[in-house]
């Protein structure tokens, strides 16, 4: 009996997992109506005296994004206070929920990559069964990988969808002779 080969692992396709862009750092979201009076009033002196109070080490290494759960108006420099109070401390800072801060981290990284060396390959964008990739992400690396790839899929090596192949460039019989073969001297249509 002969060995099974896997053919797949042979070939020249290459995965790009975006799940292996991600650090694995925790994401905290905090909710800045804490520091609010009453958690809807953003008065500058009491303001600035609980973020000055408030524990900023135990977000170290973390994503950090901000929000506020009540329908106060909380104007941008309060924001800014406290991503200076996280500079230092925190892996990341944005203002939002998860979602938003997931979507910014995979648009910084992707921004960050070395497409060429997917240059003239087909790639599987892996997919399936991560839910911390978000969507747009995808758009983003289907943008980024078409325009080095040849082809590009979606899912697994083994089991992929196609979504794109670069156009295969055509010649016309005129523009190419066929080897060994002799062009018949034909008499020009104006003669």
């Amino acid at each position: 009996m002969e060995p099974i080969e896997n053919r797949v692992a042979q070939g020249e396709i290459e995965v790009y997992n975006l799940a292996d862009l991600w650090d694995d750092r925790p994401i905290t979201e905090l909710d800045i109506s804490t520091f609010l009076v009453e958690g809807l009033m953003l008065k500058e002196k009491d303001f600035r005296a609980a973020v000055g109070d408030h524990d900023w080490s135990q977000y170290e290494g973390e994503h950090v994004a901000l929000y506020c759960s009540t329908d106060a108006i909380v104007p941008t420099w309060g924001y800014m206070l406290i991503a200076s109070e996280l500079q230092d401390t925190a892996q990341s800072t944005t203002v939002g929920r998860t979602d938003d801060l997931l979507r910014e981290y995979f648009t910084d990284a992707l921004a960050d990559e070395d497409w060429s060396a997917y240059e003239d390959l087909p790639v599987v964008l892996k997919g399936c069964g991560d839910d911390l990739v978000p969507e747009m992400a995808y758009v983003h690396a289907t943008q980024k990988l078409q325009a080095v790839a040849r082809k590009l899929m979606y899912g697994e090596p083994c089991s992929s969808v196609p979504i794109w192949r670069r156009p295969q460039e055509h010649t016309s019989p005129d523009d190419a002779e066929a080897v060994g073969v002799k062009k018949p001297d034909l008499p020009s249509p104006n003669a």
